[in-house]
């Protein structure tokens, strides 16, 4: 029997990643599970080799600050935490870095049994199969991936 107790959802806000939301929220509910809320911040990484900015000197790398993060983390909460439903069990969770690097992290040292995420994500400029989050986290997921896509987009190889 399948059952799960650690649900990941993981979002990058797309349109499939909204849908996939309902996906999660459904399976943590259905077994009881804990729901884990995941965004990855996708430019978390600057680089300015010109220009001269507060936030990033010329030549230096500097990652996102606390400050951003914590915005960001609110931005996750305030967009579902009032479709929580019966669900009391959540983490909230804003990474900086590469999704799939850590989506992937944050399941292997969470115990996660199911990952859900959307098939395509915002950075599709058009339809296509799978996004390349989903194929890598697929791959190398430890545990069960389910990637849900809108109904209504036209997937393509």
């Amino acid at each position: 029997m399948v059952g799960y107790r650690n649900v990941l959802y993981c979002t990058d806000y797309s349109e499939d990643a909204e849908i996939a939301f309902y996906h999660a929220l459904d399976l943590a509910e259905r077994y009881g599970a804990k729901l884990h809320v995941l965004h990855v911040l996708r430019s978390s990484l600057r680089y300015s080799p010109t220009e001269t900015s507060e936030q990033a000197p010329p030549g230096e790398v500097t990652f996102a600050s606390d400050t951003v993060i914590a915005q960001a983390l609110e931005e996750l909460k305030s967009r579902y935490r009032d479709r929580l439903g019966a669900i009391k069990d959540v983490t909230w969770i804003v990474k900086p870095g590469t999704a799939f690097v850590e989506i992937l992290r944050y399941a292997r040292e969470n115990q996660v049994d199911l990952i859900v995420l959307g098939a395509a994500g915002a950075s599709a400029q058009e339809a296509t199969h799978y996004g390349s989050t989903v194929e890598q986290v697929s791959r190398r997921a430890p545990c069960h991936v389910m990637a849900i896509k809108n109904p209504e987009r036209t997937y393509t190889l």
